[in-house]
C-alpha cells in the first residue's frame, strides 16, 4: 500500500485562484445586470422593482467578491513574509550548528597543536594551525556586522559557494544595525542576488563571488559582484521584471522582489555588467520611506 503524500497548503496558489474565481464571479454580476437592464431583457424584470433587486443582487456579490480579492492579496502577502522568515531561521541555524561546531573542536586542536609543539614537530603545528585558522576565518567573515540574519545569510552562502567551488571575497565594514527594514526582507534580496551569481558563474574558469557591506550617515548599502559572463546590454532593465528569467518557465521573481523590496523602503537596485564582471548595487536610506503599498500589507 502506497503511502499517502501529506498535505501542504500552497497559500500563494489558493489566494491566486481566489483572486481570478471573484473577478470572474464581478464580470459575471456586472454582465448579468447588464444585460436585464438593457431593452431587450425579460419583460418581467424590466420594471422599477426588478431593476432595483438586480442591481442590489449584482452589488452585493461584488462587493463580496472585492472582499475576498483583497483578502487574497494580503494573504499572498502574508505567504511571501512566512517564506523569507522561514529562509532566516534556516540560515541562522547553519550559523549555530557552524559555531557550535567549532567551539566543540576548539580544544581538540589545542590538544594536537599542543602535542605536535610537545614533539618538537613545529613544520606540522604551523601547518595545522594554518588550517584551522582558514576554517574559523571564514566564519569570523560573516560575523562582523550586528544584525544576526545577515550574518547566518553570509554564512550559509559561503558555504554554498565552497561546496560549488567558487571564491568568496567579503568586505564587511558596517554594523547595519538598525536596519530601516525587516533583516528577513534585506536577507531575501541578499539571496536571491547571491544565487543567481552563483548560477551565473556554473561555467566560469576561476569563480569568484565579491560582496560587499558599507554605511554612511545616509544609509546602507551593498555590492553582490561576480566574474560570470556579461548581461546584454539590451536585457539589463528587462531582468527586473516580473517572470523574466533564463532559468526555465516558473522563475525570474528573484530580480524583481529585491528590486521592489528596496524600492518600497525609499531605496533602489540597479545592475552594471561588462565582459570584466557583472555588479549588482543596492540602497536604501537610514529613514524607512514606505509607500502607500505597503502600508496596507
Amino acid at each position: 500500500m502506497r503511502a499517502q503524500k501529506p498535505l501542504t497548503l500552497n497559500l500563494h496558489k489558493a489566494a491566486l485562484y481566489a483572486i481570478v474565481i471573484n473577478a470572474l464571479q464581478i464580470a459575471a454580476a456586472v454582465a448579468l445586470a447588464a444585460l436585464i437592464l438593457m431593452e431587450d431583457a425579460n419583460p418581467s424584470l424590466r420594471g422599477p422593482v426588478g431593476n432595483i433587486i438586480v442591481i442590489t443582487l449584482a452589488l452585493v456579490v461584488s462587493w463580496g467578491a472585492i472582499m475576498d480579492i483583497r483578502e487574497a492579496i494580503r494573504a499572498r502577502k502574508i505567504g511571501f513574509k512566512l517564506q523569507g522568515l522561514d529562509e532566516t531561521v534556516a540560515q541562522m541555524t547553519d550559523l549555530n550548528h557552524a559555531l557550535r561546531a567549532q567551539r566543540h573542536d576548539f580544544l581538540n586542536h589545542l590538544q594536537v597543536v599542543y602535542s605536535l609543539i610537545e614533539m618538537e614537530e613545529y613544520q606540522e603545528a604551523n601547518r595545522y594551525i594554518e588550517q584551522v585558522y582558514g576554517d574559523i576565518q571564514q566564519v569570523s567573515q560573516a560575523l562582523k556586522t550586528r544584525c544576526a540574519p545577515v550574518n547566518a545569510l553570509l554564512r550559509a552562502k559561503m558555504a554554498e559557494a565552497e561546496q560549488r567551488g567558487v571564491r568568496v571575497e567579503s568586505s564587511v565594514h558596517a554594523a547595519w544595525d538598525p536596519l530601516p527594514l525587516p533583516a528577513w526582507e534585506m536577507c531575501r534580496v541578499l539571496s536571491n542576488l547571491i544565487d543567481n551569481a552563483l548560477d551565473a558563474m556554473a561555467e566560469t574558469e576561476n569563480p569568484t563571488l565579491y560582496i560587499t557591506l558599507a554605511e554612511d550617515v545616509k544609509g546602507f548599502s551593498f555590492e553582490v559582484k561576480n566574474n560570470g559572463p556579461a548581461i546584454p546590454a539590451e536585457k539589463q532593465s528587462a531582468i527586473f521584471e516580473a517572470g523574466v528569467s533564463g532559468k526555465g518557465e516558473g522563475r525570474g521573481m528573484g530580480l524583481f522582489i529585491a528590486r521592489e523590496t528596496l524600492r518600497h523602503a525609499g531605496g533602489d537596485l540597479t545592475v552594471e555588467s561588462t565582459d570584466a564582471f557583472t555588479a549588482f548595487r543596492g540602497r536604501v536610506p537610514r529613514s524607512l520611506k514606505i509607500t502607500d503599498e505597503r502600508k496596507d500589507a
